[in-house]
């Protein structure tokens, strides 16, 4: 298999930047903003943005993490991993904007499970979704809201998203 590399460590640092605006620009500020992370990269890329957009805002953003494993619609054809933590902020969801955060949007299916996962803790006022790269090949009506970067890909290739606080490294590659 052969790998070429799509995004690099300033590629992944400046597409969360501007995420990180558009956010704050798309929620008029940073009131009511939760960040919730799909494990297990997007748990990594939402306490990123957390940060940037805490920084960019001047006020501390909560973040958290929403797992999604037992809501997936696959799980009869596909081995299950163990699930991970649910961590919702102290002050909840209820009332809030939550943004969903994701490395990779595929077929939406993820999402999609996300979406229930979020009714089981509570009833935010609005779901956004952030996603580091968009891949296309969309199998169900779901579109970001925020995106770092468009990589159009074929079915039969891979794209990997490896982040230093767990690969040690910073990058998005795709395999053929």
């Amino acid at each position: 298999m052969s790998a070429r590399t799509v995004l690099q460590e300033a590629d992944i640092t400046r597409a969360l930047t501007r995420i990180a605006h558009e956010i704050l620009e798309s929620n008029r500020g940073a009131d009511g903003l939760v960040l919730l992370g799909i494990p297990t990269r997007g748990v990594t890329l939402a306490d990123r943005l957390g940060a940037i957009v805490s920084g960019i805002a001047q006020t501390e953003i909560p973040v958290g993490s929403l797992d999604i494993t037992l809501f997936r619609d696959d799980l009869s054809r596909h081995p299950t991993r163990a699930p991970k933590r649910t961590e919702i902020p102290e002050d909840g969801i209820d009332g809030r904007t939550v943004v969903l955060v994701d490395d990779v949007l595929f077929s939406g299916r993820s999402i999609r499970a996300a979406l229930d996962a979020i009714q089981s803790v509570g009833r935010p006022s609005v779901v956004r979704l952030a996603i580091l790269v968009d891949r296309g090949h969309r199998e169900l009506p779901i579109r970001p809201d925020f995106v770092g970067k468009n990589i159009p890909s074929a079915r039969t290739e891979r794209v990997n998203v490896r982040l230093r606080e767990l690969d040690g490294a910073d990058e998005v590659t795709i395999e053929s």
